[in-house]
């Protein structure tokens, strides 16, 4: 089988393994389209260390060849799997925060991943996907858990104002989650008028560029407060610098980029004197995967704007030179086997 191997940072090579043999309570899965994400280009490039040499890719759908899931799938079924590894025994595991696993790994950082045409992995982690979403999509589920789960940590609930900073992928499934769970408005902020036009199409109350308009609306819309969430999604500390403008006295701050700075500036007086709350977010519990894929389900969440480009797996060089090349209208980028 092909497989797409970080040898080592920034370099990829696409090699043959042999297929893997499930053992108990494991499942085997042909995969059938995998999604690039930013966090896969930072550990491509050596921002986030990895355990090269490591087969790449955490987000995957694929069909059931051998095993069953846990909720009844069987082979011929498709489904997503949850790349987050745990051991079920540990402190975290034993308070059902899986996702902080003493001896957990993430599958194509930690561990062999799933840019790959088959895979094995834990009964545990495969999630059944009903006939009525659209395939091709529903690798952006994986990337939906982890929004989800930040929203979840931060107790998004009715009648709050939410900003979301940023409207690459993430930023946009803020948005559309931010909505689903009842945020009075969201104003979704770029400097990118195709991004800010998605954005409306998505749910997005108000839209803004960067700086003093985003500032002006956000006070406009809540009687000069700010906003009650604000939830960076770019990854850059000067974004979680606005952030901490934007929020209001008392307000919550989610930190959702990946940062892969050591160090940096930030307006610490402002963090103090309005007494945030800044609510880090790692990864998602598996519950959040069923949530996720209800939501899509039931039409909640649009997913079909998100796929911008697609690619071989045997492109993966490429695809993540895309990945980092400015471009106003890339998206989502998948890969077939």
């Amino acid at each position: 089988m092909k497989v797409a191997l970080l040898n080592k940072p920034k370099e990829i090579l696409i090699s043959e393994r042999e297929k893997p043999v499930p053992r108990e309570n494991q499942v085997l899965i042909k995969i059938r389209y995998m999604g690039i994400c930013g966090t896969d280009g930072k550990i491509f490039d050596g921002g986030i260390p990895s355990n090269t040499p490591v087969i790449m890719g955490h987000e995957a759908v694929g069909e059931i060849i051998t095993g069953q899931t846990n909720k009844g799938g069987v082979p011929g079924d498709f489904v997503i799997i949850d790349p987050v590894l745990y051991c079920s025994n540990c402190f975290y595991c034993k308070r059902n925060e899986t996702h902080l696993c003493e001896n957990g790994a993430l599958m194509g950082r930690d561990v062999n991943g799933l840019f790959s045409e088959y895979v094995v992995v834990p009964t545990s982690n495969v999630f059944l996907l009903d006939n009525k979403i659209n395939l091709k999509m529903a690798p952006l589920i994986q990337v939906m858990t982890t929004v989800l789960h930040s929203q979840n940590r931060a107790n998004i609930t009715s009648g709050e104002v939410v900003v979301v900073l940023g409207l690459g992928v993430t930023g946009l499934l803020q948005i559309q989650v931010a909505k689903a769970l009842g945020a009075k408005s969201v104003i979704g902020v770029s400097r990118n008028p195709f991004k800010r036009e998605l954005a409306e199409s998505m749910g997005a109350d108000f839209t803004a560029d960067h700086g003093i308009e985003a500032k002006n609306r956000a006070l406009e819309i809540t009687g000069g407060r700010g906003a009650d969430v604000v939830i960076e999604s770019v990854g850059y500390l000067k974004v979680l610098a606005e952030a901490i403008d934007l929020s209001r006295i008392g307000g919550r701050i989610i930190p959702f980029g990946i940062y892969a700075t050591m160090e940096g500036k930030l307006p610490f007086y402002e963090f103090y004197f309005k007494e945030l709350n800044i609510i880090n977010a790692r990864a998602a519990l598996p519950n959040e995967f069923t949530e996720c894929i209800k939501m899509v389900e039931a039409n909640k969440v649009n997913l079909s704007p998100f796929i911008t480009h697609t690619y071989k797996i045997s492109e993966l060089s490429e695809a993540i030179s895309h990945l980092d090349n400015p471009n106003d209208k890339r998206l989502k980028i998948i890969l077939e086997v």
